[in-house]
């Protein structure tokens, strides 16, 4: 049922008071950003992210990213999108990157002594940077 239609019977039929009245007028749903802001606002995000296991392995290998390496993983997905890579392997210094390239996301991380003779699976590509 329509709250216009609602309010004006009630006031026809005096069955509410006029301060009642006035309190539903000011009730406002909270204003803040619709959905379909919040989405494209997710959609347009530019910034590569790690997934938890990739997080966990930055923390128990001890491996920190500087902004500027932060900007050559960004870049290296962004070249390995443009080919149309899919899961990309990606070679920094002495770090090695597993991205799913679709979703800008690392999936996981090694360096030094967990690179040796190791066998990487499920890639269609790899950027050196």
């Amino acid at each position: 049922m329509n709250n216009d239609y609602v309010l004006k019977r009630t006031r026809i039929n005096g069955t509410e008071s006029s301060n009642s009245v006035q309190n539903k007028k000011n009730k406002s749903i909270p204003e803040g950003p619709s959905f379909n802001e919040v989405l494209n606002k997710i959609k347009s995000n530019e910034d590569v992210k790690f997934s938890k296991h990739a997080i966990d392995r930055l923390n128990s290998r001890n491996i920190n990213l500087t902004d500027n390496e932060l900007y050559r993983i960004n870049t290296a997905i962004d070249k390995a999108g443009q080919k149309g890579v899919k899961e990309a392997l990606i070679m920094m210094d002495n770090k090695v990157f597993i991205a799913s390239v679709q979703n800008k996301t690392i999936i996981t991380a090694a360096v030094d002594d967990q690179l040796r003779d190791s066998v990487f699976t499920n890639i269609d590509g790899a950027v050196i940077i």
